[in-house]
């Protein structure tokens, strides 16, 4: 909001100093964002002030807004209309009734509860040089002197005007109704556009005429042969401004104001003050009666104030005229409550940001002064409610995948939908219904499009070892939202060295981290072969996650990145990407919402390990032959590890040979070797009955 500092002082007397100002405005929850010369035609010393007016107070975004706001910060008087005050604000009285000259109807009251309008005789010129040069400083273009009184009118009282061409409207009538099927409305920037069936428009009996609350006609604008005019002033619904806003991709200083919420008690303000600066400026004057089509009026919100809670939410003690002084200075009307030490507080219309007790005090504690307010923790009554324990889950995660050498990333919810055509093939994206442009078309489906992306980002700076991860949600329109931890890396493990340790990543360090991360959250994690088109085939696994026998949840993918799906996001060609991606929500599911790991006590006795090597064939998964090792064994079985696979001389074609450690321990005894070797041959019998293993 730019303001001119002379604009301001006509309403409050404020400091010579405009930084002065500034900082006053700034304790307020106003920052400024600029401080500049006046332009031509100001007073010398005049400065524009550019004022950050924050979304929820829309009621700001007008000179009488912030003058009503300083005023109270230096306890004077402000000017406006009113018994006793001298107006800076001409106004001219209008009586209100019916016109002749023009009818005005609300066809829908929900959209336009209430549409003001006034009818003047004028003669279009330039707009004098004072008009001209405030306009000027608020960045709005001047065009005429019709034109120019009602965006005037604006920038002083906040309230969005229009004004038509009396002769240009069919019937002389205006209506504000929903548009219908193939309406066009050709609107004053000459771009003609189509009006959905939901949008508010303002017609005559023939055609729309604009858009409520956004954007007027080019059909019945104000031009050089303009004699009879319509002053329009209407309120209309924000969230019905803000769509069509949107669909249209039209943003101007009206909507801006309408979608946050303007004040419904002053259309009929605005109509005067424009009618009294027609005559001030000589372009014309108004005739007839004034139309303010109201059906429903709407009565001030009533809010309960209560002195203790006023002391409770700031922590400090308000005097009550301090109290009374704040917020009768910011429009405010208070009256003694029904309880001692309460007021029944009557809320103005144009503070749409305020309907509870708790937004009062806000306001007594910007005036009052934020750095008033003591540095304390506030009282508990009630003792705080557990930590979610997905809290202390995610923070395990992460701090395994630092110890891994991960880097944490946080990618964008909204991508392209070309992101995810041919890396999540199966899954069935959410759209957005607005998106800002087409690289934000779709809710992710997958965390994998936004870590590849900062993956090749890196590596187009010439950084070789790159590794990723990242918790976040994910969605899928048939199963909704879930949140998810993924990982990508590619590049060598370990660091560049003259021993020659470091090695290429490869399947089995993405395996192994999965293996890890499935310790933390407490379950066991199965790795399945998959054959998915955006992985290689060979190198790809699905996770499953099976307790107490039931049926295996798939939890998650893992495996390296096939290359073209690599090239089509211009990663260099030759390197090896590994991705994984684990539904956390499936994984609690399945385990309970367990991700507390059970202790144990340190064995006190000692182990018996054996190797176990076995011929089978070479399409068959060592995963499977150590489930079916485990389901053999006792429980006596601790460990199970694959130490050795050989394929060669001595071994039939396709076939394999593993060897397997099997490490057995009780608990509370000392194993013996029969128990050993019975174990063994258990586990032996199993693999040639299941798998056809040929002990070697």
């Amino acid at each position: 909001m730019r303001i001119l500092l002379s604009w301001l002082r006509e309403f409050v007397d404020v400091p010579e100093s405009a930084e002065a100002l500034a900082d006053i405005l700034s304790m307020r929850g106003f920052a400024l964002e600029g401080l500049e010369p006046a332009p031509a035609g100001c007073a010398p010393g005049d400065a524009v002030l550019d004022v950050e007016v924050t979304a929820n107070r829309p009621d700001c975004l007008s000179v009488t807004g912030i003058a009503r706001e300083v005023a109270t910060a230096l306890d004077r008087p402000l000017r406006l209309p009113g018994p006793g005050q001298p107006p800076p604000l001409q106004t001219r009285p209008l009586e209100v009734g019916d016109d002749r000259d023009l009818t005005v109807a609300i066809d829908d009251p929900d959209r336009c509860p209430r549409f003001g309008a006034a009818v003047a005789d004028v003669r279009i010129g330039p707009s004098p040089e004072w008009m001209v040069a405030r306009l000027t400083a608020a960045d709005v273009r001047p065009i005429n002197n019709v034109v120019d009184i009602t965006n005037y009118v604006l920038l002083e009282l906040g309230q969005p005007m229009h004004a038509y061409d009396l002769d240009r409207l069919s019937g002389r009538r205006l209506r504000a109704r929903c548009a219908t099927e193939a309406e066009r409305v050709r609107t004053l920037d000459g771009e003609v556009r189509r009006a959905d069936p939901d949008m508010l428009v303002i017609a005559d009996d023939a055609q729309p005429q604009g858009f409520g609350g956004v954007m007027g006609g080019a059909d019945s604008e104000v031009t050089e042969r303009t004699r009879v005019i319509v002053f329009e002033a209407a309120h209309f619904k924000p969230t019905s401004v803000r769509q069509t806003s949107k669909r249209l991709g039209l943003k101007t200083e009206a909507s801006a104001r309408f979608e946050r919420g303007a004040d419904i008690a002053a259309p009929m303000l605005a109509l005067e003050r424009a009618c009294a600066l027609l005559e001030q400026v000589g372009a014309g004057q108004a005739r007839g009666r004034a139309i303010d089509c109201y059906p429903a009026a709407r009565a001030p919100i009533q809010v309960t104030l209560r002195r203790s809670r006023v002391t409770r939410l700031l922590g400090l003690e308000v005097d009550d005229a301090t109290i009374v002084r704040i917020l009768s200075g910011l429009g405010f009307s208070l009256h003694p409550g029904h309880a001692p030490g309460t007021w029944q507080v009557e809320v103005p219309t144009r503070r749409v940001d305020v309907s509870r007790e708790a937004d009062l005090i806000e306001e007594i504690a910007r005036h009052h002064g934020y750095d008033r307010v003591p540095a304390a923790f506030p009282m508990l009554h009630n003792v705080p409610p557990p930590s979610d324990g997905r809290i202390e889950r995610d923070r395990r995660l992460r701090r395994l995948m630092r110890a891994a050498g991960y880097s944490e990333a946080v990618t964008f919810t909204f991508i392209e939908r070309a992101a995810v055509e041919d890396l999540v093939p199966d899954a069935g994206v959410v759209p957005i219904a607005n998106p800002l442009s087409e690289s934000f078309a779709i809710l992710r489906p997958s965390l994998w499009p936004g870590l590849l992306a900062s993956i090749a980002h890196n590596r187009r700076r010439a950084r070789r070892d790159v590794r990723l991860f990242e918790i976040g949600s994910r969605f899928r329109s048939d199963v909704g939202e879930s949140r998810v931890m993924a990982f990508a890396a590619t590049g060598r493990v370990g660091s560049e060295h003259w021993s020659g340790t470091d090695r290429p990543l490869d399947f089995f360090d993405a395996k192994g981290l999965v293996e890890q991360l499935s310790t933390v959250l407490g379950v066991t994690v199965a790795f399945e072969r998959t054959h998915r088109p955006e992985l290689v085939d060979g190198r790809a696994a699905r996770l499953t996650v099976s307790l107490d026998g039931a049926e295996s949840v798939e939890v998650g993918l893992v495996g390296q990145l096939a290359p073209r799906v690599a090239e089509a996001r211009d990663l260099p060609s030759g390197d090896d990407v590994y991705v994984g991606e684990l539904d956390l929500d499936a994984v609690a599911d399945a385990s309970g919402a367990a991700v507390d790991r059970p202790t144990c006590q340190l064995p006190r006795f000692p182990s018996i390990v054996r190797d176990l090597s076995v011929l089978v064939p070479d399409t068959l998964p060592a995963e499977a032959l150590r489930g079916t090792i485990h389901a053999a064994a006792p429980d006596t079985l601790s460990t199970v590890a694959v130490f050795d696979r050989y394929q060669g001389q001595g071994i039939p074609d396709r076939s394999v040979s593993l060897s397997f450690r099997l490490t057995y321990r009780s608990l509370d005894r000392t194993l013996t070797d029969d128990e050993v070797e019975q174990a063994m041959s258990g586990i032996v019998s199993a693999l040639e009955r299941t798998h056809g293993a040929e002990r070697r």
